[in-house]
């Protein structure tokens, strides 16, 4: 239908100026319409002809015939050319076509019509770009075509199109946005210019753009199509929130449509809007109770929403549905961990891995599995089975060399969080030197040499992968890196440069948080307190922004009751966070509830055992409590494991503390045993 329009539109313009817009002065043959349609419709039949009789060549010979003729009436319409090239590769004339194509254009370098019709002869050759197969020799040379057209037709808006797709093709993002720019400037209101564009600037991570040039195309024609390019530029985003609303307006269009229902549903859990999550999900089950995918996602959304019961109910439905869907049972692993049955989610893990249809070599499988020995690996570290969890991520890279770098730097973050420094700096350098350019490998040794107090040269390893492209996630580690090292004016400087960058709300707590941190760590409460409710206002669920500022309430002894309402409500959503349940031992601490502050704080211990100020917590409450052995104990621990603690996390302040602590308690206790022994 839309070629019929175009069609009809080219032919009722007999009186209109030639695309290729002529001067009156011009020697050209001007077009002659009339003539050009009635080849064309000719043409069009013949080619018609030729397919509904099985490709009959004297049919197709015909079409050729009449399409040449409709090209030399009207060399300027494009379109002419496009179908002349499809009718090539319908009748396996592609190879003469082409050889024709060339031969004319050596007798004349400047008939137009020909390097159109040759250009899109070697666009048939080029391949498939979506599979990456692609005929590099063809690409250029379509694109050298099309570059001499547009050189002596300007104003064909066709031409710059074409060369905006094959530019993009060719990964020429410059070039492919001059291209639809020049589109533009010769049709403001193309659709397919700012679909192209914002395509471009998706490419190269410039996000903003392209959602603002959605907009534009939406505003134009809000159809399903574009309403869902939108939506996936504000995925892009990360601006789940922004997506939902989209794919809202899309729902009204189709209101029965599962897969946008699904879409939205998804959306909708990513930007913490889970009721309305739920409602989705439970409509798409009441719609088709065998609809598995939506009963496994609304397990997700439940566990989300930390209703446990509800979430195991929904994904045994799904496992009713289809008990050996993979993903379903990995899913199941988060939930098992969920429930806080650590050593159960390994087991399952490892029942996956020891499965038969997971030992196959073939490419699904072998990405199945190493799917799930990260899993694994991570699950041991979590559980503090260290050895256990670098050997899970060392099976991970035997499988699939190609996964080498990330097995690494897993490897890497298991020794440091289990206090092995030196064994994970060797491994960050054996790394680096095997991946030299890799940039989570070059992240996580940066993190090693900071904590090792090298601070130039944990700076130099990040800045060097700087590069105006995806800046954004190496500010934030510059400015983690500055955070270990203690240089809080150059976080400051990182994290403002991050924040340019940050085009979403996700993106934007990320920020506040960490500047947050900044400056309690500078002693700036208000500051500090400051951007945690920032990232509150934006999610007030925000586990780790909740307990932050609670603690930091709770340490200063001040609004405990709002400090244990923050802290409480962050240990509600993660129940086996053991940061999160020292900070609510702690805060009971303060408010003098003993019983209730040495009950979490060992729980704290179990999840979190060489921290030394869990330790340092246990002791204050045992040490209230009059347990001074006991006490003794818990500071002697926590000076143990702030010998043990990285150089740039060493606190030399709140070691004296403790030992002055930990030495009036022996004095204490002494006083007390010589009160207590018998006079002779």
């Amino acid at each position: 239908m839309k070629k019929a329009v175009q069609v009809l539109v080219w032919f009722l313009a007999l009186t209109g100026a030639s695309l290729a817009a002529a001067s009156a002065a011009s020697t050209e043959r001007q077009p002659n319409r009339a003539e050009a349609y009635y080849h064309y419709a000719m043409g069009h039949l013949y080619a018609e002809l030729g397919t509904l009789y099985g490709n009959r060549g004297e049919y197709f010979s015909r079409a050729i015939e009449h399409y040449k003729e409709a090209i030399k009436a009207d060399p300027g319409a494009g379109f002419l050319a496009e179908e002349l090239s499809e009718v090539y590769v319908q009748s396996g004339r592609l190879n003469e076509a082409v050889t024709e194509a060339e031969e004319r254009l050596r007798q004349n370098p400047d008939a137009l019509d020909a390097r159109r019709l040759l250009g899109r002869l070697y666009m048939r050759l080029i391949g498939d770009p979506q599979n990456n197969r692609i005929n590099e020799t063809m690409l250029r040379k379509a694109i050298e075509q099309y570059e001499k057209v547009a050189e002596k037709d300007p104003r064909s808006i066709e031409t710059w199109l074409v060369l905006g797709r094959l530019y993009k093709v060719a990964q020429n993002s410059v070039e492919a946005e001059k291209a639809y720019k020049r589109a533009l400037e010769l049709d403001s209101d193309s659709e397919e210019a700012m679909t192209g564009l914002a395509m471009v600037y998706s490419d190269v991570g410039d996000h903003r753009r392209a959602v603002e040039m959605l907009e534009r195309v939406v505003q134009a024609n809000p159809n399903l199509r574009t309403l869902a390019s939108l939506a996936g530029a504000y995925e892009q985003m990360r601006d789940y929130k922004g997506a939902a609303g989209v794919l809202k307006r899309a729902l009204e269009l189709a209101p029965d449509n599962p897969e946008l229902k699904r879409a939205l549903a998804q959306n909708l859990a990513l930007s913490h809007q889970l009721d309305a999550a739920i409602g989705l999900y439970e409509d798409l089950t009441r719609s088709n109770p065998k609809d598995v995918l939506a009963w496994l996602r609304l397990s997700q959304v439940y566990r989300q929403k930390r209703d446990l019961p509800k979430a195991r109910h929904a994904i045994e439905q799904a496992k009713q549905l289809a008990p050996d869907n993979l993903e379903i049972r990995y899913h199941e692993v988060s939930l098992v961990e969920a429930e806080g049955k650590h050593a159960e989610a390994i087991q399952l893990v490892q029942a996956m891995l020891d499965e038969p249809q997971l030992r196959s070599r073939a490419p699904l499988e072998r990405a199945h599995r190493a799917v799930l020995l990260e899993r694994l690996g991570q699950l041991y570290r979590s559980n503090l089975q260290y050895p256990e969890a670098v050997a899970a991520f060392g099976r991970m890279a035997e499988l699939d060399p190609d996964l080498g770098p990330r097995a690494a730097a897993q490897i890497v973050e298991t020794w440091r969080q289990a206090k092995e420094y030196a064994k994970a700096a060797e491994e960050a350098e054996a790394a680096h030197k095997k991946y030299p350019q890799d940039r989570m490998v070059a992240m996580v040794r940066a993190s090693i040499l900071a904590d090792l107090g090298k601070a130039d040269q944990a700076v130099a390893a990040v800045k060097r992968f700087l590069d105006g492209k995806a800046d954004r996630e190496i500010w934030i580690a510059l400015a983690q890196v500055y955070e270990r090292t203690k240089n809080y004016a150059e976080m400051g400087k990182a994290l403002d440069a991050a924040e340019k960058l940050s085009d979403s709300d996700d993106d934007r707590q990320t920020i506040y948080f960490l500047r947050g941190a900044m400056f309690e760590r500078m002693k700036n409460y208000d500051a500090a307190e400051a951007q945690f409710r920032k990232v509150l206002e934006l999610d007030p669920e925000n586990a780790s922004a909740l307990n932050y500022l609670g603690y930091m309430l709770a340490d200063r002894n001040v609004r405990l009751a709002e400090a244990h309402e923050l802290i409480a409500k962050a240990v509600e959503i993660e129940p086996h966070n053991g940061a999160y349940l020292d900070s609510l031992g702690w805060v009971y601490f303060r408010m003098d509830r003993l019983e209730e502050a040495e009950k979490y704080l060992r729980k704290a211990l179990e999840r979190v055992p060489r921290d030394p100020t869990v330790n340092d917590h246990l002791g204050d409450v045992l040490a209230r409590q009059g347990r001074w052995k006991e006490a003794i104990a818990q500071w002697s621990l926590a000076l143990k494991e702030w010998e043990a603690s990285a150089p740039s996390e060493y606190d030399a302040a709140e070691v004296a503390k403790i030992q002055k602590k930990l030495e009036g308690a022996r004095v204490r206790l002494a006083k007390e045993a010589a009160a207590s022994a018998p006079r002779r």
